[in-house]
Parts: C-alpha cells; structure tokens; sequence
C-alpha cells in the first residue's frame, strides 16, 4: 500500500475494496503485528527475489515444524494460486520473499531461517493463521501466456505474438 500521511510513528494508507478482498486485512486488530518492507527503487542492487508487493490472494497455515535451526511452514491455498507456485521458485507471504521448498496437491511449503523467523511477521504466525500470498511475477506471465494462447501450434516466441497476447 501506499503511505499517505506519516505522524512520527504513525502512518495512514488508503485501502480500496480489491486489497479488502485478497487480502487478511478485514481480519487484523488494532495492535496486529505486520511486515512493512520499503519499495525497491530503480537503481537499488537487487540481491533477492521479484517480488511486487502485489497480493494475489490468501491462505491459511496448516503446519509449522521444526527441522534443525529451521522452520517449516505449509499453507494450504486455492487451486488458481497453486498453479503459479513452483517448487524452488519464490513467494511472498505476508510480503516476505522466501524460496518455495515443496509443492502439494493443495497446500506448498516454505522454510524459513532463523533471521527470517526473527525479523519478520513470520515468526509469530501459528497454525490456523491467515497469511496474504504473492505468486513470482514470471509464473504469472507464464501462465497467462499458455492460457491465452491454448497451446496451439506456433512459429515460435515472436514480438507479434506477445504483442497479440497483451505482454508487449
């Protein structure tokens, strides 16, 4: 979201009706604890995923686990969502970039070091809690692109085609 206002500590955004929707918003309290990240300006070294800030919808934790110094954490989701998860590529839950470690039927599972366990929101999260997920920017042109085009026979990757598929 965008910030608004800033009051020393505090400050304002505007929420419109599609992040009410997608999102585990309408379910936070006052005193709710979130993940806030700065937006990556151009020219900043990027040294992790591609991540937009962009909530594709939600889903709802349904394991945490120990393993060593790390902690699994499995979160079940709807079958559109699912579809752009893949297994070593990224997510984001609840705006932390992290690598997607297994894939399930219905469900994909992350694990999450310490340092991520300890700066973020994500240390704090229990079985049963919702979490706002954010799919990788690529999956989601992947599969936009192969469902527009319907797997019909093609003279390869053109600049017309992508054009006639809205990706240039």
């Amino acid at each position: 979201m965008t910030v608004t206002k800033i009051d020393g500590d505090i400050f304002e955004a505007d929420v419109m009706p599609e992040t009410v929707r997608r999102t585990n918003l309408s379910l936070l309290k006052s005193g709710s604890v979130v993940n806030l990240e700065p937006a990556l300006r151009l020219g900043d070294e990027m040294g992790g995923h591609i991540v937009t800030g962009h909530i594709d919808g939600a889903g709802k934790i349904v394991s945490i686990s120990r393993d060593e110094n790390a902690i699994w954490m499995s979160v079940e989701t709807q079958s559109g969502i699912l579809n752009q998860i893949v297994e070593k590529g990224s997510v984001a839950l609840d705006g932390v970039s992290l690598t997607v470690a297994k894939t399930e039927n219905s469900s994909f599972s992350v694990s999450i070091i310490p340092f991520t366990s300890s700066e973020t929101v994500l240390g704090s999260k229990k079985v049963g809690d919702p979490v706002n997920i954010e799919t990788d920017i690529i999956g989601k042109y992947v599969e936009k692109f192969v469902n527009a085009y319907g797997g019909k026979k093609t003279d390869g990757l053109t600049l017309a085609l992508l054009r006639e598929h809205g990706f240039a």
